[in-house]
């Protein structure tokens, strides 16, 4: 055990953050915690690292351990250059070294005793150097800062000109190179392109040390974590495996209850109705018989219901109209910034139906190539052609198409001046703005919300050709999840760009590379354009790629194409099975609870005597209950299809 967190408790005026926070993380061992936004993850990182003081519960690190902590927020005035920061991060091994060198300085004119006790020292010394890799410092600082990004001719810039995103791979750096006995790393990924985030995967797979990790970067946390602690509700449960293992667990864990929670309720369904038909036959026996039933029911160990949390976005994405075959063509599209050359000569086609992801790395133009696109910017030269009886909907990562001088209510009001009142209001509940949360000004909003309220305009658009920059950036991991469920039965056409592969893996059915010397198509998800461009099966050395030889080039490099659309439509249907399933049992909590409010309506003393309402809402109940069997019924059978 290397720390070990026990019943960890904290409260922030009357809501309770973290409530008996429970776990171990052993030497060597890797793990995630994870939680929606406001799951107090942060917090226990604090709590852990002594800045938070727990209101009970106990902290301890292995006696004479030592950690690192990267958090979200760097502030690094350092007038140090980045690598005299990373050489300052190995002085115990430059100190070590020196000593030995002055050893071997002293011994070259030592005798006798003297020599003796030197030859010993500098025996110990060098042993615990070579342990330490300490030949190895110089190329090992190189190794990791030209791993998270920065290049040589960056070595001498000083800290405190960079960005934000600078000094957090800095921060980075420093820690993996001091190389404690654990790290805690909060969403480390944040400021790291594609190749920077898989070379700190290799890194903390092969770490010797244990890692502590927050992130929302689910292809990331596969990579790296062998155990996975989730936050919910402020309780801590403790899963085995990397994200997809307890994905999979936790889902089978609440379909489980879910199952025997909704069985329970039709039975119970069907028990009241045979002892509402057994009392109206208005006989000795059959009321006999229905007061034996309703003492039954009355013994059952009712099941809980599994908790809804309160905090889940709900976005449905649905086109108004059917747009043409033809999505978008661009042809010869060429784009400079001055002396900075972004891409020439580019040739794309997108259908109906495709959701294609636009890969690249940072500076390539990815984002700069979406607002050509939308509008937002002239091309240098080529042509873009829209299909017929497209509409687009864009979601834009920097938030300019929101006003920050503007109300949450009033950026959806004038977007869509038809809406009423009622519907603006439930439309922003469902992404989470209630009350008078929707009079907050844009401009105060932070990135995850100003993100809510992109999304909803997006889901207000009815678009049938949606273009996305970044859509998961400041989501948590259960909002991207939603986003993805949304584009997997979204009947349009999508053209994003996103550096979560995760969410790239789940949604894109072609990915588009973007490279200084051209654009090359892979048909399918990111592990197969990961495996095709691994084993270089596909080049980019083509300035007009056809979609004919794109096609060619996939066939020959694959020859299990067929099994893999085989597999993809599989997974098509499953993914709309279980869309269907969560509908399916959104519309039972919501008939459950309207029942409850409407009997609470009848029980009101100023109905006691109002027949015409108590009959209103007596009917109201038994068509909801009508269509809760029904409803029980579909769920048992689409429960049944797996």
């Amino acid at each position: 055990m290397i720390l070990s967190c026990q019943k960890i408790t904290k409260s922030f005026g009357e809501k309770t953050v973290l409530n008996q926070i429970n776990f171990l993380v052993n030497e060597g061992e890797k793990a995630a915690v994870i939680g929606i936004n406001g799951a107090g993850k942060t917090t226990l990182f604090k709590i852990i690292t002594g800045e938070y003081e727990a209101d009970s519960g106990e902290v301890v690190f292995q006696k004479g351990s030592s950690y690192a902590y990267l958090s979200q927020v760097i502030d690094v005035t350092s007038r140090r250059t980045i690598y005299e920061e990373m050489v300052d991060a190995k002085k115990e091994i430059i100190e070590m070294e020196q000593q030995i060198r002055q050893l071997e300085h002293d011994i070259s004119k030592q005798s006798g005793e003297e020599l003796s006790q030197s030859m010993e020292t500098y025996a110990r010394l060098t042993d615990r150097f070579e342990k330490s890799n300490g030949y190895a410092w110089k190329s090992e600082i190189v190794g990791v800062l030209k791993g998270l990004g920065f290049t040589e001719d960056q070595f001498d810039t000083p800290i405190y000109t960079l960005s934000g995103g600078q000094k957090t791979r800095v921060a980075l750096s420093r820690i993996l190179l001091v190389q404690p006995d654990i790290i805690l790393l909060d969403e480390p990924t944040n400021h790291l392109d594609m190749e920077a985030i898989r070379w700190l995967e290799t890194f903390l797979s092969n770490y010797r040390g244990a890692v502590l990790i927050v992130s929302h970067d689910r292809y990331f946390l596969d990579k790296v974590v062998t155990k996975v602690i989730e936050i919910e509700n402020g309780n801590s449960n403790v899963f085995m495996g990397n994200y997809t293992e307890y994905a999979a667990k936790k889902k089978a864990q609440r379909d489980a209850q879910l199952k025997q929670y909704l069985n329970q309720q039709q039975e119970i369904a069907h028990q009241e109705q045979v002892i509402t038909k057994l009392k109206s036959f208005n006989r000795e026996k059959s009321i006999k018989r229905a007061e034996s039933r309703e003492k039954m029911l009355q013994k059952i160990d009712r099941v809980d219901k599994p908790i809804e949390l309160n905090s889940k976005m709900r976005i449905r994405l649905e086109p108004e109209i059917i747009s043409g075959n033809d999505v978008l063509t661009i042809e010869g599209l060429t784009k400079s910034f001055g002396d900075k050359h972004l891409f020439s000569n580019l040739n794309i086609e997108i259908k109906r139906g495709e959701v294609v992801g636009l890969l690249g790395a940072n500076g390539t133009g990815k984002t700069t190539l979406l607002k050509i696109i939308n509008r937002h910017l002239r091309a240098d030269a080529g042509k873009i052609a829209y299909g017929a009886k497209v509409t687009i909907g864009y979601y834009d990562q920097e938030q300019h198409v929101l006003h920050d001088n503007k109300t949450i209510f009033e950026e959806i009001s004038d977007a869509y001046p038809k809406l009423s009142n009622t519907r603006i209001r439930n439309v922003l509940a469902a992404f989470l703005f209630t009350g008078e949360d929707v009079f907050q000004l844009i401009g105060t909003l932070s990135g995850g919300e100003k993100g809510r309220v992109s999304l909803a305009k997006l889901m207000l658009s009815n678009a049938n050709f949606i273009i996305l920059d970044e859509p998961t950036n400041h989501l948590d991991i259960q909002s991207r999840e939603i986003l993805e469920e949304a584009l997997a039965s979204y009947e349009g056409t999508v053209f994003y760009v996103s550096h979560d592969r995760y969410f790239i893996n789940q949604t894109a059915t072609r990915i588009l590379d973007l490279s200084p010397t051209g654009i090359v198509n892979y048909r399918g998800n990111y592990n197969y354009y990961l495996a095709q461009k691994e084993a270089g099966n596909i080049e980019a050395d083509s300035d007009d790629l056809t979609m004919a030889k794109e096609e060619i080039e996939v066939q020959e490099a694959v020859s299990s194409k067929e099994d893999w659309q085989r597999s993809r439509e599989e997974a098509a249907r499953r993914r709309k099975r279980e869309n269907e399933l969560k509908k399916a049992e959104r519309d039972i909590s919501r008939l459950e609870e309207e029942n409850e409010s409407l009997q609470e309506e009848i029980n009101l003393p100023e109905n006691a005597t109002n027949v015409a309402k108590l009959t209103e809402l007596s009917k109201k109940m038994e068509e909801n209950e009508e269509k809760l069997l029904e409803l029980y019924e579909l769920w048992e059978e689409l429960q049944s299809e797996e």
